[in-house]
């Protein structure tokens, strides 16, 4: 089994650099779906970052050697393609069918499956006020999303169907992310991401319709565009993060994505009122944000028995 570095505060500055980058990206994602189809969105994403990922390596001196291929697991490198690839799908159809918010809130039973993985599978372990810390995030996600929530158990069946695929689209990024981990082993992050983002550009490049791109507004492009950079520095900053700290304190610290999805909502609807509709936050909203950075921050920071 793959064991982390130990550096813990790199860990947590890359785990707090994708928080904030995922936390934004359901926005741009949501501009983009309005004039491109998921398989375009998904392969313009995998492709652009494959691209850069490559030029950087190359000129490193650091893309992988055939020794290092064959050290690896062909399975689990297919397997973290796959499941990537399926995560990206089901998110962006679920969130055509929802919101960014509740997309967000929905898409954390990832960090929940992830950490189950890293407790079960790389035997990571909580002392009793880290399982503590479960507890309150747990709540402050109750009451901070209260209405949201709400909405899940009484909203229509398009709703409810778009929020089964971000459940299973969770399932799937955790799949990855365990595997990802296990890789870490016999590539670096950036190597493994380099494979998985081809692999997976190869595999949405037959439903995609490129010729769409240049029908999109400056706005919908510029959107496009960061949704791209976003896959290729978030996940490099969360793959990087996993080498340096434990699967389950990392996924602790993304819990905290929804928070940031829901104040870039305010910050848009302020900005382009047109653009996005405003998200209302109650007095219990903001006990359960606070709830919710103590839980994380209880079960990021403990030291393992």
């Amino acid at each position: 089994m793959h064991q982390s570095s130990g550096r813990w505060q790199l860990g947590l500055a890359l785990s707090l650099l994708t928080v904030f980058l995922w936390g934004i990206l359901p926005i741009a994602l949501t501009v983009t779906l309005q004039a491109l189809d998921a398989y375009t969105v998904i392969w313009f994403r995998f492709s652009v970052s494959f691209g850069l990922l490559a030029v950087y390596l190359w000129s490193q001196g650091k893309l992988p050697t055939l020794v290092q291929l064959r050290s690896a697991s062909l399975k689990l490198l297919a397997i973290a393609s796959i499941f990537l690839g399926m995560n990206y799908f089901l998110f962006l159809q679920g969130l055509a069918l929802t919101s960014p918010t509740n997309a967000e809130v929905i898409i954390q039973f990832s960090s929940v499956f992830l950490s189950l993985g890293g407790l079960v599978i790389f035997k990571e372990r909580y002392q009793i006020y880290q399982w503590l810390g479960v507890g309150i995030f747990t709540l402050g996600y109750i009451l901070f999303f209260h209405e949201q929530l709400t909405n899940l158990f009484t909203a229509h069946n398009t709703y409810l169907y778009g929020s089964s695929l971000i459940v299973l689209g969770a399932a799937a990024w955790a799949v990855y992310a365990l595997a990802q981990k296990q890789l870490l082993q016999s590539l670096s992050s950036a190597q493994i991401m380099l494979i998985v983002y081809g692999g997976c550009a190869f595999l949405f490049a037959p439903f995609s319709t490129a010729k769409t791109i240049f029908t999109l507004s400056n706005l919908q492009l510029y959107a496009l565009i960061f949704c791209a950079l976003n896959t290729l520095i978030a996940y490099g900053a969360f793959a990087e993060s996993l080498a340096h700290w434990e699967a389950s304190r990392v996924s602790a610290v993304l819990t905290l994505a929804p928070i940031v999805t829901l104040i870039a909502m305010w910050a848009v609807s302020v900005i382009a009122p047109s653009l996005i509709l405003p998200e209302k936050v109650t007095l219990l909203g903001v006990l359960g944000a606070v709830l919710v950075v103590t839980g994380a921050a209880a079960i990021a920071l403990g030291k393992t028995e």
